[in-house]
């Protein structure tokens, strides 16, 4: 799923692969950009912020994308026949932006979105971010102010919202309460002063440590079954005391998220969550 250390694995590669390179094909697959060529222009950089990837254009421009929960950018290199430009990136019917340079090809796959914009208007679309934890700008003051500036809001919402600080998504946030012995639940007030600047620190640490690996890890375990703790491991026996992972819900109800968490080593949540608990699955 991709999250802030995905985002930033994948602006590096197409940063690498495409910075300083003249376009010399694009091919945008959505409605709004059908008629777009921005062939002949040099792709100058690529940028990461939280969870969404800037593409900046000469001429001012920026391809703004999100991964969302199944995005991605690929990219491969191109053949001495290059007149099908995305062949080999699995399904057409998934591909959302092809850009073309005279070596490589990157597309763009399943991008929930994808829009062009004025390089100096990208504040418009990320100037609401909290503190990257992978950027330049973090600032783990600014994030812990930020993260319990609503007293009663449950910790894992309080994570997972990127006004607070961006990068964190539903594997961090579900491992970092299980880090913290903290059920997710648990509203942000309540809890004791050194517990969210540790927070903040491992969130830190986790994402730096992950950030150059295809294969993410939160745990010590050398087994590819154990590299997470809690998430994705429902019914699966906790790593610290054996009892079986489970899973609950939070958020509005007409767009429930599910969170993974031992029974045991978090505590329960507070009396106003246990209907949320009760809707857990064993």
């Amino acid at each position: 799923m991709p999250e802030g250390d995905t985002v930033w694995r994948t602006a590096h590669a197409l940063h690498s692969a495409l910075a300083g390179q003249v376009l010399t094909r694009t091919d945008f697959r959505v409605p709004r950009l059908a008629t777009v060529d921005l062939s002949g222009r040099t792709l100058l950089d690529v940028t990461p912020r939280g969870k969404h990837l800037l593409m900046r254009v000469e001429g001012g421009l920026t391809v703004h994308s999100h991964l969302g929960m199944e995005g991605a950018w690929r990219v491969k290199g191109n053949s001495a026949d290059n007149s099908s430009p995305a062949r080999g990136f699995g399904p057409a019917h998934q591909i959302r932006a092809l850009l073309v340079t005279g070596e490589r090809t990157a597309a763009g796959i399943r991008l929930p979105v994808l829009e062009l914009l004025r390089t100096a208007e990208e504040f418009s679309v990320v100037g609401h971010l909290g503190p990257d934890l992978l950027g330049p700008d973090w600032d783990a003051a600014e994030a812990e102010r930020r993260l319990l500036h609503d007293p009663a809001r449950p910790l894992v919402e309080a994570l997972l919202d990127q006004r607070n600080l961006a990068g964190i998504g539903n594997v961090y946030a579900a491992e970092l309460c299980f880090l913290a012995r903290t059920s997710p639940w648990t509203p942000v007030g309540s809890l004791t002063p050194p517990l969210p600047a540790r927070l903040l620190r491992a969130a830190k640490r986790l994402l730096e440590a992950n950030k150059d690996s295809v294969r993410r890890r939160t745990t010590n375990s050398p087994r590819p079954d154990r590299n997470l703790a809690v998430y994705g491991r429902e019914n699966r026996p906790c790593l610290r005391c054996g009892t079986p992972i489970r899973t609950g819900s939070h958020g509005p109800p007409e767009r429930p998220r599910t969170v993974w968490y031992c029974p045991h080593c978090q505590p329960p949540p507070p009396a106003e969550a246990d209907s949320a608990g009760s809707h857990s699955t064993n």
